[in-house]
């Protein structure tokens, strides 16, 4: 290969990647098109815990939706990743509506990028960063168009690959630990999934290169054991766990998730996995074990039910992530495919003879992403509250006395509330309906008669769009809004 030619390759990659980039975007953007608010219920909770972090200065917090607990380290798993957007906001200036809005795609993108840096070294970098561009974002498993923490310590997957498969300096096993080290403090089953995809390697270089599996594993090992201690208290019942049955969600269903990433990809997958066997090499024994190993766990819990639950579903993730950078060894396999030479003169076309995989290749591009694109855009998605929700909030927030300190409204829209208001609430749906949230619907839809009711509960903010019939509620300048008469207060 001429240097020229060194030079050339590069330049026509970046030509390639820039256009994957901005499809990792795209997809991470869906659900966000034409909503200016968080999506999931989980951006929500993310956004309220930072704000508690930022006014407390610590880690350690009142619980800001019902104040009846205390959000600490052994409690919230995810404190850095709250303590980290808390302060990048309060740094950058830039407004939560912004974060949570653009952030997930620009996330993603760092994401696709990080597997390209990886791929690229074995020859499919562009064709692994294709392929993750088409990991799905659901409400039931989360993915990277939510600002969420398992989208966030996606990308430090690829990276830490990266670092395993190429270097085997101390330097590389510092940052592998500061890697761990911060995946356990964002979200740890990230971590253990790292974990379980970086265990194969280890263990095919415990011969022949022993000192690279104990820098590894050392580095993997030592932040479950020092920075996090709290992580012992957990040990126990979570080997309890494995040996019990878990219940599966209805709305996580693994077919289904299958059927929407796209069978063309994991047809894909199927080939990068044979071409990587046949390839050889720790590194590509590695990825695709890494691969069967995922495989093994969720299957085990979608077929048998035993496992961890949280490993199950974020799993489904870091699966995917797997099996799309498998794929683009797939893909390059099919770019790279040649006519035998008997062939190309019997057809006498060179210009398709001698580029048929490229042809193919680009054929088959096109197809999956004209089948992949509209599926991910079909993909249903809910809407917590609307644009006269959140303008009221900020009423709220700006115009009513702090002395306002709880409030009732519809406990769908709650956690919404809460985030922007900081103010508490009585109760709010996360999950499944409580008997709490029946009775304020029937509060609410009783047209908020039962001022007993409102001061038993130390409740003096009544948010609603429904009729209300009574006395001791003031409705305020903003339309849906009720003070309790009493402690009717609104700043100057």
């Amino acid at each position: 290969m001429t240097q020229q030619n060194t030079y050339r390759i590069p330049k026509l990659d970046y030509l390639v990647l820039l256009p994957i980039l901005a499809l990792a975007f795209y997809i991470a953007f869906i659900p966000h098109q034409g909503y200016s608010y968080p999506v999931h219920i989980d951006e929500w909770v993310h956004w309220a815990y930072s704000n508690a972090a930022l006014r407390t200065g610590s880690a350690t917090f009142v619980d800001p939706f019902l104040g009846q607990s205390t959000i600490g380290l052994g409690t919230n798993l995810e404190a850095s990743f709250h303590l980290f957007w808390g302060v990048f906001h309060q740094i950058s200036g830039i407004s939560w509506l912004t974060i949570f809005k653009y952030f997930p795609g620009i996330v993603f993108v760092v994401t696709v990028l990080s597997v390209y840096i990886m791929g690229r070294r074995a020859g499919f970098g562009w064709e692994a960063a294709l392929f993750t561009c088409l990991i799905i974002t659901t409400v039931g498993i989360l993915g990277p168009g939510f600002l969420v923490p398992v989208a966030m310590g996606l990308l430090f997957i690829p990276l830490s690959l990266f670092l395993a498969f190429n270097f085997r300096t101390i330097w590389s096993y510092v940052v592998l630990f500061i890697f761990t080290c911060f995946l356990l403090a964002i979200h740890a089953p990230t971590a253990i999934g790292l974990a379980i995809v970086l265990a194969p390697y280890i263990l095919l270089n415990l011969k022949g290169n022993f000192k690279h599996s104990l820098g590894i594993t050392l580095a993997m090992a030592i932040p479950f054991l020092a920075p996090f201690p709290w992580i012992f208290d957990m040990l126990l019942p979570t080997a309890k766990s494995l040996l019990v049955p878990q219940p599966l969600l209805e709305y996580v269903q693994l077919p289904r998730i299958v059927q929407t990433y796209g069978y063309l990809p994991i047809l894909f997958c199927l080939l990068g996995t044979f071409l990587l066997a046949m390839r050889g090499g720790k590194e590509n024994y590695g990825l695709v074990l890494g691969l069967l190993a995922l495989l093994a766990m969720v299957a085990i819990f979608h077929s048998l039910h035993y496992g961890i639950d949280t490993m199950y579903y974020r799993g489904l993730m870091y699966m995917m992530l797997l099996i799309s950078i498998v794929a683009g060894a797939g893909l390059m396999g099919v770019k790279n495919l040649k006519l035998p030479e008997r062939l190309n003169a019997q057809l006498k076309v060179p210009l398709i003879t001698k580029n048929v995989g490229l042809i193919l290749c680009l054929a088959l591009v096109g197809l999956t992403l004209a089948v992949g694109i509209p599926n991910r855009q079909n993909i249903p998605y809910y809407r917590m509250i609307d644009s006269e929700d959140y303008q009221a909030f900020v009423w709220i927030r700006e115009n009513v006395d702090n002395k306002h300190e709880k409030a009732i409204l519809d406990p769908w829209k709650a956690t919404a509330f809460t985030a922007v208001t900081e103010r508490k609430v009585l109760t709010r749906i996360h999950g499944y309906p409580k008997p709490s949230d029946e009775e304020a619907y029937d509060f609410l839809n009783g047209g908020c008669r039962d001022t007993t009711f409102l001061r038993e509960n130390g409740i003096s903010i009544v948010y609603t769009q429904g009729s209300v019939d009574n006395p001791d509620l003031v409705e305020q300048e903003m339309k849906h809004v009720y003070l309790l008469k009493e402690a009717n207060s609104v700043r100057e």
